[in-house]
């Protein structure tokens, strides 16, 4: 048995180590089943050189360098038969495929409530996506990727410099009923352009997407776009890329609204309408990079510290210190030190934010 040569299914994808409360995990994924589990790092290293050019003598004298401990034939008959179960083994028995889904009315898959629920738009997401990246590859060169984040820095310095005046025509658009509503319709249109920028960049770094549509829970009604197997992309920097891909639309969009706002004259009705269209969509984009949930921000952060529900464990880690700091201290000092600084650094950033739009709210009424 120990010369066995198994692999993986070529298509089996694998995560890069991810830390979990006081865990390390390795997501494994099967994508034409769709099933999904955790792993830890012992169990990933033995998968992971489940190639076909190494037999399992080989591998066990690896793992036994590595860990201190050899393998017997019946730890690899346990893993091996976990695997063949799962149909995650190359030659072994095809995955169970889902069922294909029931036929839906009319006008698309509606699920939920009037109140409550998501529509899916488009039959295949993931098609959709790919053309839509097929157009705008050209835009999406480095170079002119480059060009295009300097002109949206420069516009939010040229911003930020006049936040007096965007404050004050944002007070005036709220007793503007008409433009208001102009301008509420220009940011629904922002929002749906970030959904698919997240598409468009999961499939210019490899991802892939599963969903496009219209969720609501009324009064608002959002676009959505679920990139699938983002955290399975080798590189952090691409993760990062597809999570930020979002606000540099909501830039984008807003850049030729700011030259039209910046040849206007002062005191011209249409540059107090641009003036709080820009104030809206640049908080709109800024504070989606902020890294608390459910935020891109935080999702980056996720993907650049290479931990998975960062937030959810933070606190269960605060809550923990608190009432046993014995337990506490049994998490490796990595988990500690970045469940307790994005615990703090979280509750102050949410104060933070708190009163600064306070400020703003306050500024923008009185001006």
């Amino acid at each position: 048995m120990l010369e066995h040569r198994p692999a993986l299914r070529p298509e089996i994808l694998l995560s890069a180590p991810l830390l979990d409360g006081p865990a390390t995990v390795h997501l494994v994924k099967d994508p034409v089943s769709g099933a999904s589990f955790e792993i830890g790092p012992k169990e990933f290293f033995l998968v992971s050189r489940l190639d076909g050019s190494r037999s399992l003598a080989e591998i066990g004298a690896e793992y036994g360098r590595a860990f201190g401990r050899r393998l017997g034939e019946g730890n690899w008959q346990q893993l091996l038969a976990l695997l063949g179960t799962r149909g995650l083994l190359a030659g072994g028995p095809p995955p169970p495929v889902p069922e294909p889904p029931v036929p839906e009315p009319p006008g698309g898959p509606l699920r939920g409530t009037l109140l409550r629920g998501t529509l899916r738009l488009v039959a295949d997401a993931d098609a959709t996506t790919a053309r839509l990246h097929r157009a705008l590859r050209p835009l999406l060169h480095p170079v002119v990727l480059g060009v295009l984040l300097l002109g949206c820095l420069a516009m939010e310095a040229v911003l930020a410099a006049s936040f007096g005046e965007l404050a004050a025509s944002f007070g005036w658009l709220l007793r503007h009923p008409v433009p208001l509503a102009a301008v509420a319709t220009l940011m629904w249109l922002s929002t749906a352009l970030h959904e698919f920028a997240h598409g468009v960049a999961a499939r210019h770094v490899g991802g892939t997407v599963g969903e496009i549509g219209l969720r609501w829970r009324l009064p608002v009604a959002i676009m959505y776009c679920t990139v699938d197997n983002y955290r399975f992309l080798e590189r952090r920097r691409h993760q990062a890329a597809v999570a930020a891909a979002g606000a540099f639309a909501n830039l984008l969009f807003l850049l030729p609204f700011a030259v039209w706002w910046a040849a206007l004259p002062d005191g011209d009705p249409t540059r107090r309408v641009l003036g709080a269209l820009l104030l809206v969509g640049s908080a709109q984009a800024l504070v989606n990079l902020v890294p608390l949930p459910p935020l891109d921000g935080y999702t980056m952060l996720g993907h650049g510290l290479r931990v998975t529900r960062l937030a959810p464990a933070s606190s269960g880690y605060l809550r923990l210190r608190m009432r046993d700091r014995a337990a506490a201290a049994a998490y490796p000092p990595r988990a500690r030190r970045l469940y307790l600084g994005y615990g703090i650094g979280s509750a102050a950033l949410v104060l933070l934010l708190a009163a600064g739009l306070t400020g703003a709210v306050w500024y923008a009424v009185t001006t």
